[in-house]
């Protein structure tokens, strides 16, 4: 008797899918190609007229990309041309966008790593002058300073803020609309009237500058910030989280509180980012706040404090070859610690993923 050996069938292949937009590799030569032929006559032209530097060599590789691109497309649908030609415009126009802001970045690296010593973080300028050495003295003083301020600013600003867009989003009272508007109101305040209202309300009636006031000049400035940042990302609470827990018996004030403020717990993180970026590098109100200290100050009210944008801003007005180099230094420390603050705040608001 003979035996049947079904065998199995075997399980269809699942599609994969296509991506007819993506460019060949072909075609993706040939645009480097392209690039570079006129990358390299806009320089030939560069060395041959009267137009110089960075920018002349823009101005001109753009324009004889755009002669080229239309030499290109000319036997081509009128709306590819009209495409192409689009195309080459908005990537000028990205480029125009973005090189600023890499110039300054730059700018700060180069010029600030020169002073980025062990020194600088550990020493401060009581006994150093400005024109010294970049391995004598250093700007832990300022450093200390920021850091102390920023902090009082932030357990000042961070809970009215956070208050402020729960009371605009889940209270909706009849204060709604002046809460709104002294908001709106107070991100345009320059901030030398902030540090003009501290120093007029707290500096002369304490009769002394310190850290304290300017954490409150700070705060005046931080709070705009925070409060529109938390009331927009409160807004996107799906109103089916309310409904389930008023459907549970919760209360207004207990669902706020658990529900809502752990659900946008990531963007008010990023609020208070956004408001400690915002402050941490103001410089007029500190000088009429806390003024500028070169020594070691730890207590609030202890008298004037440095800070790194006072520390910067006294060594840019002195002129010298190293206080400008200590300057840039410090330039770049701020923007340091905007950096490691931003990602320890994503990296612990990020963390909990319920």
């Amino acid at each position: 008797m003979s035996t049947v050996v079904i065998e199995p069938q075997s399980q269809p292949l699942a599609p994969q899918p296509t991506t007819p937009w993506k460019p060949t590799r072909k075609t993706q030569f040939a645009g480097a190609f392209s690039i570079a032929v006129v990358a390299i006559a806009a320089f030939a032209i560069v060395l041959l007229t009267g137009l110089a530097g960075i920018d002349g060599f823009g101005l001109t590789f753009l324009v004889v990309f755009l002669g080229a691109t239309f030499v290109r497309t000319k036997r081509l649908n009128p709306k590819v041309r009209k495409d192409a030609m689009v195309g080459v415009a908005i990537c000028a126009a990205a480029v125009l966008a973005f090189f600023p802001w890499m110039s300054i970045f730059v700018s700060v690296v180069v010029k600030g790593a020169k002073g980025l010593q062990p020194n600088f973080f550990i020493e401060n300028m009581q006994l150093t002058t400005p024109d010294d050495e970049l391995n004598m003295g250093g700007a832990a003083h300022a450093i200390i300073g920021s850091l102390m301020m920023v902090a009082i600013a932030a357990a000042i600003t961070l809970p009215l803020g956070i208050l402020s867009g729960v009371y605009l989003t889940e209270i909706r009272g009849r204060l709604t609309f002046l809460v709104r508007f002294v908001v709106q109101s107070m991100s345009g305040v320059p901030s030398i009237v902030a540090g003009l209202f501290i120093y007029t309300t707290f500096v002369n009636y304490t009769n002394s500058f310190s850290g304290l006031a300017g954490s409150l000049a700070l705060a005046v400035l931080m709070l705009p910030t925070v409060a529109r940042t938390a009331e927009e990302v409160m807004k996107l609470v799906p109103d089916d989280l309310r409904s389930a827990s008023y459907a549970l018996g919760a209360r207004q004030w207990r669902t706020s509180l658990m529900v809502i403020l752990p659900t946008v717990r990531s963007g008010l993180t990023t609020a208070g980012i956004l408001g400690i970026a915002r402050v941490i590098g103001e410089t007029a109100p500190l000088l009429l706040t806390s003024l500028s200290n070169n020594s070691y100050v730890f207590n609030p009210m202890g008298g004037p404090i440095g800070s790194l944008p006072t520390y910067v801003f006294g060594l840019l007005q002195i002129g010298t070859e190293n206080s400008i180099n200590r300057a840039w230094t410090g330039s770049l420390v701020l923007m340091l610690l905007v950096l490691v603050l931003f990602l320890t705040a994503r990296y612990f608001g990020g963390k909990d993923n319920r």
